[in-house]
Parts: structure tokens; C-alpha cells; sequence
């Protein structure tokens, strides 16, 4: 492990933009839930998000790049986050979530961290959301989020971190 102060970690962190994560995620809105597995590459300023439900049920592609949101291969467009938000009953963050998952806020948005006693992120609060970083893993030599909830608005995601990898 490399003992580094936040600032540094931050700094790193918020410039990493070649990874791959698996997991899960369980979805709460209301009385309504729904469960997937998530597969997210992301690479410069593509995010690409694989949702698949129980078999492979309800799955969604989600897009995301400087012309805009894409769903299930539809041209990217402003429209996208509508269509998204239609299919999957909320408008998922995909632009704050690829720093989020990293443990460290969106350089873009204003936000408001807690630290635990390890320097790590505890709660993020930012455009909107609040996301408690309940459990980190170690990879490549630094530790990274591996479970994470969000809270916006009646809408609670839980996600589970099984794998990363280009995280360096």
C-alpha cells in the first residue's frame, strides 16, 4: 500500500480514466426494486454500463461520451437521460457514478466529503445525492470502493464492487 494523504489520492484518483469494474447493484424506488449485475468500462470520457438482470433479463446498455447518453444503442442525444430514466425507473448519475465508484467526488459539481479514520471517503454528498462508502477493497496497491449506496429523492442503489481491474 502506498500511504497517501487525500489530496494526492484525490488528485490521482480524479485522473484515472481507464478501468473496469463488475458487481451488482439493488435498486430501491418506493415499494418497487429491481436487481443486475453491472459491468462498466470506462475509457477517457466513455462510460459504458452493462445492467442485466436475474439470466440476463431486462438488460440495458448505457453510453455515455461527449455527444451525449445512448440506450440500448440509440444514437447518443440530450434525450438520452429520459429514455434512461424511463427504463430504469430514475435518472442514474452516469457522469457524477464513474468518480463516485473510485471513492472520490466529480471534479465538475460542488461537493461535501466525510473521511473515516483511514483517510478514506465515508460519505460524499454531491448534485443531489448522498453516497455512503460502507466497505473498501484493496487492488493494485491502493484501496478502492467495494460497497456504496446512494440516496436521492425515494431512489436507494446499493452497489457491490466483485471486481476491478486497470485501476492503477
Amino acid at each position: 500500500m502506498h500511504p497517501v494523504g487525500w489530496t494526492e489520492r484525490l488528485r490521482l484518483l480524479q485522473r484515472i480514466d481507464d478501468w473496469d469494474l463488475q458487481g451488482r447493484a439493488a435498486v430501491a424506488i418506493g415499494s418497487r426494486g429491481w436487481q443486475a449485475s453491472v459491468d462498466w468500462r470506462q475509457h477517457a470520457d466513455h462510460s459504458v454500463v452493462h445492467l442485466a438482470g436475474p439470466l440476463g433479463i431486462g438488460a440495458s446498455v448505457l453510453a455515455l461520451g461527449p455527444g451525449g447518453l445512448s440506450v440500448n444503442g440509440s444514437p447518443p442525444s440530450p434525450q438520452g437521460v429520459e429514455i434512461m430514466e424511463r427504463r430504469l425507473g430514475f435518472a442514474l448519475p452516469v457522469a457524477n457514478l464513474r468518480y463516485w465508484l473510485l471513492g472520490v467526488p466529480d471534479p465538475v459539481d460542488p461537493s461535501s466529503v466525510r473521511f473515516n479514520a483511514q483517510d478514506r471517503v465515508s460519505r460524499l454528498e454531491q448534485a443531489g445525492w448522498t453516497v455512503d462508502f460502507l466497505r473498501y477493497r484493496v487492488h493494485a496497491g491502493d484501496w478502492l470502493p467495494a460497497l456504496l449506496v446512494l440516496r436521492s429523492e425515494g431512489v436507494r442503489v446499493r452497489i457491490v464492487v466483485d471486481r476491478w481491474q486497470g485501476v492503477e
